[in-house]
């Protein structure tokens, strides 16, 4: 089975592309904010009741997709601070739960300037899938926020992953990334995706 993390900032597309990268390849996308709006829906964000439903639910996805024999592949999306050394360990964590089990592990990092994202923001298909974003005056606020707060991109030079991406999607459809993605990791399986 294949495993692509997705990465980037807040409203840089990584949930889109993850949904035209499962359209064009037959995975699965499980978007972080699945496990998220079911956390926010018992529990404020950021307690220690909403940190167990939120990891507990992506831990059980990780360890069933892992060991499942149904699945091609698994998209999932994250905001990472490439700064915070706890940021790494989760991915460490990810990770764990698929190499022993002979998957291929993927590691694609979107960017966009924050004037984009800040456009992105208010998508219909992210307000749509993200009821916690709905509010757009606090959702922008937390985009500004967290651009100012913490390192989520890199100078895309790499970060020691085997198989590693940097995209700046800016400036491409969602279907456009997904396919570079395809091309450069070579996951087609030649008709799936046009030319």
């Amino acid at each position: 089975m294949n495993f692509i993390l997705i990465v980037g900032p807040p409203a840089v597309g990584k949930m889109t592309v993850g949904q035209e990268l499962a359209k064009l390849l037959d995975y699965r996308l499980f978007h972080n904010h699945y496990s998220i709006e079911l956390a926010l829906s018992l529990f404020s964000h950021g307690t220690d009741d909403f940190q167990a439903v939120n990891q507990g639910i992506r831990q059980l996805v990780f360890k069933t997709a892992a060991e499942s024999k149904q699945l091609k592949g698994l998209i999932f999306t994250l905001v990472m601070d490439f700064d915070d050394p706890e940021d790494w360990d989760y991915l460490a964590d990810i990770k764990s739960f698929f190499l022993p089990h002979n998957c291929h592990f993927y590691f694609v990092e979107l960017y966009a300037p924050l004037g984009v994202r800040l456009a992105r923001n208010s998508t219909p298909n992210r307000l749509e899938h993200k009821a916690s974003k709905r509010n757009l005056q606090a959702s922008e606020r937390g985009v500004k926020e967290m651009e100012a707060s913490f390192q989520m991109n890199t100078d895309g030079s790499g970060i020691g992953e085997e198989h590693y991406l940097w995209i700046d999607n800016s400036r491409l459809s969602p279907q456009e990334t997904a396919e570079r993605i395809i091309r450069e990791f070579d996951l087609s399986d030649g008709e799936k995706i046009k030319p």
